[in-house]
């Protein structure tokens, strides 16, 4: 967590008391925990995505409480399971996380496999293979 997070309080009583920051293509994805003005705590999950046109970002946030968090962890364990297990079995997972976060970075039009609205197919071996000659130098 940022140090320029911790306390930051948010106009409406709500602290910040943690934060994770996940980017992921074109999307950036923020994991915060938030105290009320009674000391309990919550989870916002928000998905923020630059604009087409260059100005500003969408963005769109789950308010997770704590007594959901158990029922959240279990669905989005088991939707993850099922996509990885029925849908796309051969589907090399670890992919992008060879990759650099400055794969990502670029221009609004280049296309990003998260950007794609189409299915994602799993990886020719060509693809896999170029992948895994690229990743030793993005490993340093």
């Amino acid at each position: 967590m940022d140090d320029d997070f911790k306390g930051r309080d948010d106009s409406r009583g709500r602290d910040e008391v943690y934060s994770e920051k996940i980017r992921a293509g074109k999307r950036t994805y923020f994991f915060d925990v938030r105290a009320t003005r009674s000391n309990d705590y919550y989870i916002t999950i928000t998905e923020s995505k630059r604009r087409f046109n260059g100005h500003g970002y969408d963005k769109h946030k789950i308010f997770l409480y704590k007594e959901d968090f158990n029922k959240f962890m279990a669905a989005l364990d088991q939707t993850i399971d099922h996509v990885k297990t029925n849908l796309m079995p051969d589907y090399d997972y670890n992919e992008f996380d060879r990759r650099p976060e400055s794969f990502y970075e670029g221009s609004s039009n280049e296309s990003t496999p998260a950007a794609s609205s189409a299915p994602a197919e799993a990886p020719s071996d060509d693809a896999k293979e170029k992948v895994d000659e690229l990743s030793t130098t993005w490993e340093d």
